[in-house]
């Protein structure tokens, strides 16, 4: 059975999702009226609309951080789990977008909201990677004086790279983007040339 708060959660993203509006038209009305249950037991739980706005967001970016965690079990070497970590990411961005928030806030004309959402994937995402450019250092595949802070600064250029409200979303662009990321990422860390391939795909096998 799902609690309260999940249920909360549940009816504020399906209203993110499938709004064509803004989604600072959206009330703690709407929400409650959507998830069956009284707006008094919403305030209960969240304080206002922006913080259970900010709990989705928050909420989304965290399936990749699991989905990372899933998968990270059986990787032994740093540029295997960046792979992971990567693509779980990656398909987060990228997942149907009736089921899955970021991609629709994409869209939003709200450069708060875009904020938040970049705030939010640093905040989630950052401390795995530092994790992992540490390791990375520390065995020489990589090489980084400042984990923390290339991790903040590698999931922030992603974030905003994937953002369609400045780019186009069309998958020729995203390839290129995608490509010449990687080649950065190879520079700046010093690692193996193609080492950051996984990151793209030609066009026509997306």
């Amino acid at each position: 059975m799902k609690n309260k708060t999940d249920i909360i959660l549940n009816s504020a993203e399906e209203l993110m999702c499938g709004m064509t509006n803004p989604v600072r038209d959206i009330t703690v009305d709407m929400i409650a009226k959507n998830a069956g249950i009284g707006k008094g037991s919403i305030y209960y739980y969240f304080k206002s609309k922006e913080e259970i706005i900010d709990a989705v967001i928050e909420r989304s970016y965290s399936l990749a951080i699991r989905e990372y965690f899933a998968n990270a079990g059986g990787q032994s070497t740093v540029m295997e789990k960046l792979k992971t970590l990567f693509r779980s990411i990656l398909a987060e961005e990228f997942r149907d977008s009736s089921k899955n928030v970021i991609l629709p806030l994409h869209v939003q004309d709200d450069l708060l909201l875009h904020h938040k959402m970049m705030m939010t994937a640093i905040k989630t995402v950052s401390p795995i990677l530092t994790a992992i450019l540490a390791e990375g250092q520390a065995e020489g595949s990589i090489q980084t004086e400042a984990p923390k802070e290339s991790a903040e600064m590698i999931v922030a250029m992603l974030t905003f790279l994937l953002d369609i409200s400045f780019f186009p979303a069309d998958s020729e662009s995203t390839y290129r983007k995608l490509k010449l990321y990687a080649s950065v990422l190879e520079t700046c860390l010093k690692a193996e040339k193609g080492s950051f391939d996984f990151l793209f795909t030609p066009p026509e096998n997306n």
